[in-house]
């Protein structure tokens, strides 16, 4: 039987800390919901106005009220946290900070959730601080690698491109229009509020074509060490994905030695929205199991 946990919303868990290692010296936004003995922390992905709370609004009660700590990190250069041009692996500069923060409150380990930016970074930190992972669900990315079968950079990618240059609702719907398989279940008030929290910080907008710009690798293929990850991995994705293709989910299948993988028909790169309830239960069996 679920337990009844406190209203809560995303500013009420709003929560900043600041890192200072040798590597980045900056604030970063997160989200801090619920309590328990394990924690999950949920990375999210690169699209202009992306949230740690945008991206998983859908899939935190039921971690909560199951009893788990959930804690929703923004990654430099993305909603409230600082901005940041990357020159190097983004990857390896969002672990980072992942591992930053887990240090500034004292979170020695999780099980980290990712989505496409989310699961590469989710990938580096695991590969770079294997004693601090539990259990890895990865969701529309893991490695940087090229599909075989469609051509990169893929139709979605291109339109984050677009959207990142030219911020503007039209551009906001096109790109989101592909995002899902289905674009009738996204509204008007979902595009607002976007389109909103993209143009709070410009500055992210520019430095992230700036950093392409400086370096077009921001996420290196690590396909080469996936086998060093040992945590058991959840690997999930839409079959209509047109951003991050279905056979690089099957790369990380055949790289990971603990993976599984379950693929969602009539989906496209946002599995943990578009099939929320199922892709909940699921979740939650494979952390209790």
């Amino acid at each position: 039987m679920s337990t009844p946990i406190p209203a809560f919303s995303e500013a009420s868990t709003s929560r900043f800390v600041r890192i200072d290692t040798g590597e980045l010296r900056l604030q970063v936004h997160y989200n801090d919901i619920g309590s328990g003995a394990e924690t999950v922390v949920m990375l999210h992905g690169s699209g202009p106005g992306a949230s740690g709370w945008a991206n998983f609004n859908r899939n935190i009660e039921p971690l909560v009220s199951a009893g788990y700590r959930v804690i929703l990190l923004d990654f430099p250069g993305w909603s409230k946290s600082d901005p940041v041009v990357s020159t190097v692996s983004r990857s390896d500069l969002n672990a980072n900070a992942l591992k930053g923060m887990m240090d500034a409150i004292g979170l020695e380990s999780a099980h980290i959730i990712g989505n496409s930016m989310g699961a590469h970074s989710a990938v580096a930190f695991a590969l770079n601080n294997p004693a601090r992972v539990g259990k890895l669900v990865l969701m529309g990315g893991g490695t940087g690698g090229p599909s075989q079968f469609v051509p990169m950079p893929t139709e979605g990618l291109k339109l984050i491109g677009a959207l990142y240059r030219d911020p503007t609702i039209e551009n906001l719907k096109r790109m989101m229009n592909v995002f899902v398989y289905d674009p009738g279940s996204l509204t008007e008030e979902l595009f607002q509020a976007r389109l909103n929290n993209m143009l709070a910080q410009r500055e992210h907008l520019q430095n992230f074509v700036k950093s392409s710009e400086l370096n077009p690798r921001q996420y290196p293929d690590l396909g080469h060490r996936l086998h060093e990850i040992q945590a058991q991995t959840l690997v999930i994705w839409g079959r209509d994905d047109r951003f991050v293709p279905m056979d690089v989910g099957l790369r990380l299948l055949w790289g990971l030695p603990n993976a599984e993988l379950h693929v969602f028909n009539r989906c496209g790169h946002w599995a943990q929205w578009e099939h929320a309830e199922k892709f909940n239960r699921m979740v939650l069996d494979f952390l209790r199991h």
